[in-house]
This record gives C-alpha cells, structure tokens and sequence, in this order.
C-alpha cells in the first residue's frame, strides 16, 4: 500500500515541551520557571508561527495552530510583564494588533474571532486568558490528529472542575462559568447551550437541564493570575493602596520606636522610685 503524504502542518513539539515543562497538573503556569529558563523555546516557537504557514493546511491543522497560537502569545505575554498580578494589569492585552501569525499582524481577539467563526463552541474550552477562572492549560500542545478528543477532553475537564461550573441536581440548578453568557450566541447557534452541557458535563451531573423549570447562574469572573506561585488574594491590593499602608507601618513603626527612647530618657532623668507601683 503507498504511503499517504504528510498533510502540511506546522511543527508544535517546542510548545508542547514547553507546556510539559512549566504547567502543573493542576492547570497553573511556571511563570516565574518559565521566563528564567525557557524563554529561548517558547520565543523560536513563536516565530515559526510567525512565518507565513503552509497555504494547503487542512482545516483541523489550521484550527489547532490557531489555539495553539492564542495560549503561546498568551503565555508570553504575560511573561513579558511577570512578576504581574492579573493579565487585566497589562496594557490592553486582546485588543491591541501586537503579535505576528501566519505572516499578519493580529490581536489575541482576532484569532479568537477566526476560531469562532469554525462553528466549534468547544474552542472556549480550550483557550486560555492567564486566569485563575479560564478553562484548564492542557499539557500538550493541539494536534490535527488527535484535536477532536482533545477538544472534547478539555471541555469535560473544565465542565467536571465544580469551582468553574457547579450542577446541582437536586436543586435544578447550573452555576456556569461567564464565559458561556459572553458567547452565548457561539452555543446557540451550535445548537443550544443545554444540549452542550448535556453532552459534556459529568455523567448524571446535567441532563436535569434538559426538563422544563431548571435554572442557570452565571458565577463571577476571577482575573487573577493562573501562576503556579502560591495564590495572592482574590482581589489583589492596587499598587497606591499597597504603597500608603506600606507609609503607614513605616511610620507606626517610627512612633512607637520615639515612645520608647522618650521613656529611657525620663526613666534615666528621675529618682529611683521605692513604691511597689513604680
């Protein structure tokens, strides 16, 4: 039997050792690892997806470069600016025409457009936006052959972790994640966000949506940084506020020091007293 030709593609084996190396299995990125170490990887991966790609790229390859693309920039963007507490911290980061794919100059929201307009609802399972609340970083980087499962294995993953999406049976209740009120139209025009939860939830976990009555939430947004480093506060304090109660224990710290020499010096000053109150 003849050996079928390699379908043209773009080679993603620097960007899936790169996710292997700095993401944890509980989805968080190295950065801290990462910008010291593997910065001359992620930066030569990123420059093949710079150069133009092969014309001929089948739809499932394009479609995985794309994703790939958007967490890699992603990534990198945010090491650029590392140590930061949220990606919302840095200067419009998906709006802003700064990256280089496939020989265009494109924001973040422009490859999240193209991927949208492929009718999959499921790549918002699969790109990742530096947060605490994003669907989970998978460790391997997106592949033509193997895309489908990844796809569908990326969003039961996000579907079945219940700080991001909770069911609740019992109750007829969903609490989701915004992204899938932001989008909605991306689920309606897939056929329905409830036949999609259906499909991809726990087992058990969201068929209840299907009978009349059932009820969905939308959960708040966590923008905080999806680092590996040990978790800072929800709402991280803004640098001015930081910097004035940094001043004010300065200058506790100042008062109660002077208190103290005063004492000594009016202590030294005076007769030793005898009386059992001192």
């Amino acid at each position: 039997m003849p050996v079928q030709p390699a379908q043209p593609d773009i080679d993603h084996s620097l960007w899936d050792a790169t996710l292997k190396l700095y993401v944890t299995p509980e989805a968080r990125v190295d950065y801290r690892s990462l910008k010291q170490h593997g910065l001359p990887q992620l930066d030569a991966y990123l420059a093949r997806l710079a150069a133009p790609w092969p014309s001929a790229m089948p739809p499932g390859a394009r479609k995985a470069a794309l994703i790939n693309a958007y967490n890699a920039l992603t990534v990198r963007w945010i090491v650029a600016h590392y140590p930061v507490g949220s990606i919302r911290q840095t200067g419009n980061p998906f709006e802003a025409v700064r990256h280089t794919v496939d020989g265009r100059a494109v924001s973040l929201d422009q490859i999240e457009t193209e991927l949208r307009r492929m009718g999959d609802p499921r790549v918002h399972a699969v790109l990742v936006c530096a947060a605490r609340d994003c669907p989970p970083l998978r460790r391997e980087a997106y592949a033509p052959a193997r895309l489908d499962r990844q796809l569908d294995g990326n969003t039961r993953a996000w579907l079945a972790n219940s700080r991001l999406n909770a069911f609740f049976p019992e109750r007829r209740l969903a609490r989701l994640s915004p992204i899938f009120k932001w989008y909605a139209s991306d689920f309606a025009s897939a056929g329905g966000l409830v036949p999609f939860l259906a499909r991809h939830a726990p087992a058990g976990r969201a068929e209840f949506l299907l009978a009349p009555g059932a009820g969905i939430e939308y959960l708040d947004y966590d923008w905080t940084l999806n680092d590996s480093a040990a978790p800072g506060p929800r709402f991280p304090l803004l640098p001015a506020a930081a910097s004035v109660l940094a001043c004010l224990l300065l200058a506790l710290v100042w008062f109660v020091r002077r208190r103290r020499a005063l004492r000594i010096a009016a202590g030294s000053s005076a007769s030793p007293s005898c009386s059992p109150r001192g």
